[in-house]
């Protein structure tokens, strides 16, 4: 089994919309059994008393006009004991790199990347929290998903 984290700041915009869009990709490819798939904040911002703010409206309204639900998910922050339960921990954003880094503490097996570094043209993915752009972010996060789907394939990962 393959286990994925994504991570972005507050866990309520780009990394749950990229838990559920890779979720999506590999259930339509009858992979959903080769993965556990998840997400994570760097910062405890939308969490209050140990409970996480769901996924922001615009974000879950993004997801929806593609069909793709996120019921119950919840922002949780990223731990250093994630490094041992996970493969991959791909961060959305330069900053978010940092802060993964700073929690963790090291990465000696290179599990920890920016999603987009998978793609044809690495970049970080904008935070719509700030810009707006939910229909940029959720473009952006399919790029990455699809390019790590495929660099997963062509590593004979699947």
């Amino acid at each position: 089994m393959i286990s994925v984290l994504f991570v972005c700041h507050g866990n309520i915009c780009r990394s749950p919309m990229a838990e559920f869009i890779f979720k999506d990709m590999v259930s339509k490819q009858g992979l959903s059994d080769r993965f556990y798939i998840a997400s994570a904040a760097t910062s405890t911002e939308e969490i209050w008393n140990g409970i996480g703010n769901p996924v922001y409206p615009p974000a879950r309204e993004e997801l929806a006009k593609h069909g793709i639900g996120c019921k119950g998910k919840r922002a949780v922050q990223l731990t250093k004991a994630d490094y041992d339960k996970y493969d991959y921990i791909l961060g959305m954003d330069h900053w978010n790199l940092k802060n993964m880094l700073r929690i963790l503490k090291s990465d000696p097996e290179g599990k920890v990347k920016l999603l987009l570094d998978y793609s044809d043209h690495p970049r970080d993915i904008a935070d719509p929290w700030y810009t707006g752009g939910f229909d940029v972010t959720y473009s952006d996060v399919v790029e990455g998903c699809e390019a790590f789907l495929k660099y997963l394939k062509d590593r004979k990962k699947l």
